[in-house]
């Protein structure tokens, strides 16, 4: 079976799909936002970025061809728009779900 008509990756794709949709919707209204609605959209942002982590994270253990061509996509992708070809994405995951920790907070507190 390939890497892509795999039940569970399918879902995670589908999963990934309406974060992203959620998330670029309300993306330039943040400012109008109240508090509890920033806090909503900063949770939807956390778990997209999960998602993505986990995504690539099977990308990353599959052997399936397609799999490791979606990887190096990804990964040029990254390159090409300035991250350091040696840049673990895992780890520029995990920034990006701390920077959104510290976001909430400051949400939080307003």
């Amino acid at each position: 079976m390939s890497f892509f008509s795999s039940d569970i990756v399918q879902e995670e794709v589908r999963k990934l799909s309406e974060l992203q949709k959620e998330v670029y919707s309300n993306m330039f209204n943040f400012v109008l936002m109240d508090r509890e609605d920033k806090l909503k959209h900063l949770e939807t942002l956390e778990e997209l970025i999960e998602t993505q982590k986990l995504l690539y994270t099977r990308l990353s253990l599959s052997d399936d061809p397609e799999a490791r061509e979606l990887k190096k996509h990804i990964l040029n992708h990254a390159v090409s728009m300035g991250m350091p070809s040696n840049t673990d994405l895992n780890i520029l995951l995990d920034n990006m779900k701390t920077l959104l920790e510290d976001t909430k907070k400051q949400v939080d507190k307003s």
